[in-house]
């Protein structure tokens, strides 16, 4: 089974918005099967934005950071097709073009999961669940790929 991340677990794996969120954040990734993630490019994008203007970073850092996310995990790019796809999407369901990107480009390649803090949680579409791993209790498929049973 695959999953995708969305910018929110990056940035929180990165530090930005406090340790709390960072060590959880790092905790999941570590847990997760580096074969069975990958990484929207519009992903990597947001993140070099938040950490250049909300952690202070700068650009090269930033770039740095991008390059560790690639090196662990597989990047997926963004077609024409996937977004014109998104764009549907976007009218349809009324979500951010680029949160639909990101979407799109998860269920393009076929993941199962899109762990995001920031979409709504249980929403499913074009095959993908959006799961927020922040939750009190983690959806059966997240703890499924975790090797635990739901909580």
């Amino acid at each position: 089974m695959k999953l995708a991340l969305d910018t929110n677990i990056l940035a929180y794996a990165e530090g930005v918005n406090g340790i709390a969120k960072r060590d959880v954040a790092l905790e999941l990734v570590r847990s997760l099967p580096p074969e069975a993630v990958v990484i929207p490019v519009q992903a990597l994008g947001e993140l070099f934005n938040v950490l250049v203007r909300k952690a202070g970073r700068s650009r090269t850092e930033a770039r740095d950071a991008l390059l560790g996310w690639r090196d662990t995990f597989a990047a997926v790019e963004t077609s024409p097709e996937t977004m014109l796809i998104a764009a549907d999407l976007a009218i349809d369901h009324r979500l951010g073009i680029w949160d639909s990107v990101i979407l799109a480009v998860a269920s393009h390649a076929g993941c199962r999961l899109l762990l995001s803090e920031d979409l709504q949680d249980g929403f499913t579409w074009g095959g993908v669940t959006i799961v927020n791993p922040f939750a009190s209790s983690r959806h059966a498929l997240l703890e499924s790929l975790l090797g635990r049973e739901a909580e």
